[in-house]
């Protein structure tokens, strides 16, 4: 049983035109991936972008932040100390209004 060369020709060139339609639908989808890779290693690369710009932002405020704390603490820090200078020395007072009252005591018992 032989097969006719007529029939074997037609039966490559089908085989040929599903191989030849097989490798446009590879390179095809190779294309939407390669398109797809594009549009995320860009997309990557923006929000690398945005991601440092709002690292250097925040950065930035705080450290304007710690610029006005340390402002307001040496401010605190200032009226304290004239607040401790200001102040009376309440355990001299008490130690002196004690010794007055023992002499005011000894000397109304020794008056009499």
């Amino acid at each position: 049983m032989t097969v006719p060369a007529a029939d074997v020709a037609v039966e490559l060139e089908r085989l040929r035109g599903t191989v030849t339609t097989g490798f446009a639908e590879v390179k095809g989808s190779l294309a939407v991936l390669v398109e797809r890779t594009a549009r995320t290693d860009e997309a990557v690369k923006q929000l690398r972008a945005d991601t440092d710009e709002a690292v250097k932002q925040l950065r930035e405020e705080t450290e304007t932040a710690l610029k006005k704390r340390d402002e307001v603490a040496g401010a605190l820090r200032a009226d304290i100390e004239a607040l401790k200078q200001g102040r009376w020395p309440l355990g001299q007072i008490g130690a002196l209004v004690g010794v007055a009252g023992v002499a005011t005591g000894a000397a109304a018992l020794f008056l009499r």
